[in-house]
């Protein structure tokens, strides 16, 4: 039989996790039956375009640590875009380019990993080829920090930086209570339009601190005055207010709570910045008290020293769930999970039709937001926290986490 071979490629941003399903299309590739060799496309379907691949079969027999080190590599071994298709009824150039790169490398299945974007990615290259009759399984494998993927109970990347910003809060917390002054932090956390990230903050909270204080998500109204209430109502049972804050938060005619201008990037999602600064203003302005604010940023996304170990184990077994659902013959779907039970905490891998994800988000539901739209409530916290649990394995040099050579994203092509 001639084997085919896979293309697998990543888009969208780093989370400590996303080559952890890399790592898990690439083993299930070399045990499978079926197809020959994995390829990786360099920078996402851009890698496609400009025919720029590695051959990640070859690299993981030159290194039987290969895949190891892999998965505990953060951000993306193969590198990203954000490059949106056009519509192929309107211009069908790049998907006849795409396709021809598909034959010219016998591909059988193309494996993309990421978040919303890219599934819509996912979505036209599986019409286009259904339109012109291709038999390339076109699958989606889900990653994002920020957990909106629809029909899917989480996604890889989410567990992580959930525990990095958990872990992040008990510090700033140790870190504030030392003095014996009233003070309000601020801590800012992404999120644009879903606030899953800022209400893991809540995991924080241990039989000594009940930081974070206060909890704002974009699911809800930000009201100016109320906060400002709530924050008198927690000076006035403790000295230090800790506060956690999405970067998304929007007033109840759905402006951002920003310090500056937002722009938008090229699927017009706005770029945000300054929530938390917005309201240290805010604070300054009305509570004569020492306020500053903290803004997580970027530091959330790849901190493979913080990493859930549920989170890589369940983000390499859908990279395999993915390479199996193309030899069942799958397509035009993403690899999803399902939540069996919280205690014991149990999932069960499957998938969704593309059709049903692809440019939806899934928001936080109300009824775990607290009534007076300042916390989060106790269920949230049971689905969060399995999600965080275990601390995987490093492997260090010269004192420094030891992650693979990426030396091949910084070339100029």
């Amino acid at each position: 039989m001639n084997k085919k071979n896979v293309l697998v490629a990543q888009s969208g941003g780093p989370t400590s996790a996303i080559n952890a399903s890399l790592a898990g299309v690439l083993k299930a590739t070399i045990d499978s039956d079926n197809y020959d060799r994995c390829y990786g496309a360099i920078n996402g379907v851009l890698g496609v375009l400009s025919e720029n691949y590695l051959d990640l079969t070859d690299k993981a027999k030159e290194d039987s640590d290969f895949i190891k080190l892999l998965n505990q590599t953060p951000a993306m071994y193969l590198g990203s875009c954000r490059f949106k298709l056009p519509e192929y009824r309107d211009d069908d150039s790049s998907y006849s380019f795409i396709f021809s790169q598909f034959r010219k490398l016998n591909i059988g299945a193309f494996f993309y990993i990421g978040g919303n974007d890219s599934m819509d990615t996912v979505l036209k290259l599986s019409n286009y080829a259904r339109e012109i009759g291709s038999d390339v399984k076109i699958i989606g494998v889900p990653k994002t920090i920020d957990n909106d993927l629809c029909n899917t109970d989480h996604t890889p990347g989410f567990g992580s930086a959930a525990k990095y910003i958990a872990s992040s809060l008990l510090e700033i917390a140790h870190d504030t209570f030392i003095y014996a002054v009233k003070s309000v932090t601020i801590v800012e956390i992404m999120g644009r339009d879903a606030g899953w990230l800022t209400a893991a903050s809540a995991l924080a909270r241990n039989g000594y601190s009940t930081a974070p204080h206060l909890i704002y998500l974009p699911e809800v109204p930000f009201d100016k005055e109320k906060f400002i209430s709530d924050v008198r109502h927690e000076l006035s049972k403790r000295n230090n207010v800790i506060i956690a804050v999405s970067e998304g938060i929007r007033d109840k005619d759905g402006n951002y709570i920003t310090s500056s201008k937002a722009m938008a990037d090229t699927f017009g999602h706005q770029q945000l910045s300054g929530a938390g600064k917005a309201l240290e203003f805010l604070v300054k302005e009305n509570i004569d008290v020492k306020v500053r604010s903290v803004e997580i940023n970027v530091l959330q996304r790849c901190a493979a020293h913080l990493a859930s170990k549920t989170d890589l184990d369940e983000s390499f077994a859908q990279g395999k769930k993915a390479v199996a659902l193309s030899e069942e013959g799958q397509t035009g779907c993403m690899v999803v999970l399902k939540r069996i039970s919280n205690a014991p905490y149990q999932v069960e891998y499957s998938y969704a039709q593309i059709k049903d994800i692809a440019n939806e988000a899934k928001s936080v539901p109300v009824e775990w937001i607290n009534r007076e739209e300042n916390d989060i409530t106790e269920e949230f916290i049971e689905y969060l926290r399995p999600l965080i649990v275990g601390e995987a394995e490093h492997y260090y040099e010269n004192g420094i986490p030891k992650y693979l050579d990426i030396s091949h994203l910084n070339q100029k092509h």
